[in-house]
């Protein structure tokens, strides 16, 4: 299994890059297509950073204004457009879980390395039914959109399967293996599947003990970073804030803070062989 290509994410970002390159290329501003297309200014930009779609009128028009005039690229940036525009399975989902959510679900599953670091609970996508219900109803969450978020949740998890090309990197703080999260019996069953899946070729979980002190990790809170596939070479930093939800990044040298960032905290991690040890012992500690 690999990652689908009609990922409309996927063929947005796509899409905005051959964009951007065919204005730079046309040597024209975003204020003079802005001008040429009797657009805002914002709507140019909008466009070229994926705020917003595209009709593919628009897209024709755009193209002309480059003087893309290849049968076979227009052709094959009007089937991207079109691709773009299609509906996934996130998209079911969208009232209950966000745009910005929708967003990252897309960029996830496009991914080809995931690194992520998770300093108070475990990974979303380590998590069991029963412990993702736990920490939706910690917020408050009324009772129909917790089996919502609940079941994207799951969902999500498809894209571990080991027959997909992507690669995933854990840092988890100590402290996650240790607090207890929707009472002794959701923790233990949520300890016993972060085994499971820590026994994955394409999975690595490494735990940072409380004995590193002060780190970097403790500034940045959680994050990911996602290398993205189909030939997307851009990564996208997400962090993670309780109150203020997830916060998607792409701008390069911001992004390339938290790949630095991570390389820190796995340096300073333990071995990933170490972690069974780890769980086993909070799993004693849980009586």
């Amino acid at each position: 299994m690999t990652v689908p290509e009609n990922n409309p994410v996927v063929q947005q970002r796509r899409l905005r890059g051959e964009l951007r390159r065919a204005r730079e290329q046309a040597k024209l501003t975003q204020a003079q297509v802005a001008d040429d297309m009797d657009w805002s200014v914002s709507k140019v930009i909008r466009i070229e950073t994926g705020a917003v779609g595209l009709s593919l009128v628009d897209l024709r028009a755009l193209l002309q204004l480059y003087g893309v005039d290849d049968r076979a690229v227009v052709d094959g940036l009007v089937e991207m457009g079109k691709a773009s525009r299609k509906r996934a399975w996130w998209d079911d989902f969208r009232e209950y879980i966000g745009d910005t959510m929708v967003k990252f679900i897309g960029l996830e599953s496009s991914a080809s390395i995931i690194r992520q670091n998770q300093d108070e609970l475990m990974p979303g996508l380590m998590q069991t039914s029963d412990y993702a219900r736990a920490v939706q109803q910690i917020y408050g969450t009324p009772a129909d959109v917790v089996e919502k978020k609940t079941e994207v949740r799951i969902k999500r998890q498809e894209i571990l399967d080991p027959g997909r090309s992507a690669k995933f990197f854990f840092v988890i703080d100590e402290s996650v293996l240790h607090r207890v999260v929707g009472g002794v019996a959701v923790m233990r069953e949520q300890l016993l599947q972060l085994k499971e899946f820590s026994r994955q070729p394409n999975i690595s979980i490494q735990v940072l003990p409380f004995s590193a002190g002060m780190h970097i990790g403790m500034k940045l809170g959680a994050f990911s970073v996602l290398e993205l596939s189909g030939g997307l070479q851009d990564p996208v930093a997400v962090t993670e804030h309780p109150a203020a939800g997830l916060a998607i990044e792409d701008k390069a040298e911001q992004v390339s803070d938290f790949v630095e960032a991570f390389l820190q905290l796995e340096a300073i991690a333990r071995p990933k062989e170490e972690l069974e040890a780890r769980i086993e012992r909070a799993i004693r500690d849980l009586g």
